[in-house]
């Protein structure tokens, strides 16, 4: 079994290791990032001075527990026009098609840590597609750690790295409020992998984590699949385009056993795992156990028209299935043809079955 190592290594009174070179003062902070809120419509016409310290801190309350008019309008400010306390997701993506976008660096994320860390309205941020690095890692590490909130977190494709990727993970093993991780495109590799395997093992919140396109190898694809014969939480995982190496499909094997001891999971991506038609038998084999999984991705793989027996025999006893996408695979129209004879007069509760370019 994998073991997390040392916690955080991390304390409020040290100075981080990946620091920025010079540390902006707080209120310059807070004005370059409301000036980028501004810029992509986060915070709307709000003049400057409406955007007073108590915005960033809990309300103050008036009599009768209602709060006072400058919490209202604070409220009012990040998203709550009527004065109630709602959930809110932060956007701030870095890749918005209508107007171009300030990206969000590292140093950045800095003056995102102090503002969110206290704040009790944000449940949610999105900070996809911006240069957060390393070091934009560490302030998400440390705000998963101190933020009692959040519950969606957003990171995909922000040139985060193994060392960022163990930070986040070891974040998380203390966390019991997170519950949706994307971590989509950063290349956290074999040895990140490793840690939110480890994570896994002891994290009883998090329900959905995305690492597809994470270069995850063999090993940690393995060990996910153990983990998750015990992890009775975990309802959705993507473990998309892993590098492997060898035609032995070895990492469907164990992803096959998996779905044969765990009952909890719904969403299962396997998008380019090299999965042919051996590799689609162990998967059906497991399907005829599995009473929990809704959506299966084996999408972009060699499945070929000889695969879709063993799938369309299994359509005709799994009565969980609603969602298979099977695009960009080789089933041809003999493949076709074993599936529509199935759902036609065996399968009732298939709701889309995705195939282009088959």
């Amino acid at each position: 079994m994998w073991t997390g190592g040392e916690e955080a290594p991390w304390t409020e009174s040290q100075s981080p290791p990946p620091a920025p070179a010079a540390t902006p003062a707080s209120a310059d902070g807070r004005g370059k990032l409301q000036g980028v809120l501004r810029r992509r419509g986060e915070l709307g016409p709000v003049p400057p001075s409406r955007l007073r310290p108590e915005l960033w801190g809990a309300p103050k309350r008036g009599r009768k527990g209602s709060p006072s008019p400058s919490s209202g309008a604070a409220l009012r400010a990040i998203g709550c026009p009527d004065g109630r306390l709602e959930r809110i997701t932060l956007n701030i993506a870095g890749n918005s098609r209508l107007t171009p976008v300030e990206r969000v660096t590292g140093e950045d994320f800095w003056i995102l840590y102090r503002i969110l860390k206290k704040n009790p309205y944000i449940t949610g941020l999105d900070v996809r597609y911006n240069l957060l690095s390393d070091v934009g890692a560490y302030y998400a590490a440390r705000l998963l750690q101190k933020q009692p909130y959040l519950i969606y977190l957003n990171l995909m494709f922000n040139d985060i790295g193994p060392e960022g990727g163990e930070l986040i993970a070891k974040a998380l093993h203390k966390n019991k409020i997170l519950k949706h991780l994307k971590m989509t495109g950063n290349k956290i590799e074999n040895k990140g992998g490793m840690c939110f395997a480890a994570m896994l093992q002891i994290n009883s919140s998090l329900e959905k984590l995305d690492l597809g396109d994470c270069d995850l190898g063999m090993q940690s694809v393995i060990a996910f699949a153990t983990v998750l014969t015990q992890n009775q939480t975990i309802k959705g995982i993507n473990l998309n385009r892993p590098l492997l190496y060898g035609e032995q499909e070895e990492s469907t094997v164990h992803l096959g056993h998996m779905l044969k001891e765990n009952h909890c999971l719904v969403e299962l991506h396997m998008c380019k795992h090299q999965i042919k038609t051996d590799g689609i038998r162990q998967l059906c084999d497991a399907l005829y156990l599995n009473r929990s999984l809704r959506y299966l991705d084996v999408s972009c793989n060699k499945i070929t028209h000889d695969g879709m027996v063993y799938l369309a025999d299994v359509l005709k006893s799994n009565t969980t299935l609603e969602v298979i996408d099977l695009s960009f695979n080789r089933i041809e129209n003999a493949g076709a043809n074993y599936l529509s004879e199935t759902l036609a007069s065996h399968n009732r509760s298939l709701k889309a079955l995705v195939w282009f370019y088959i």
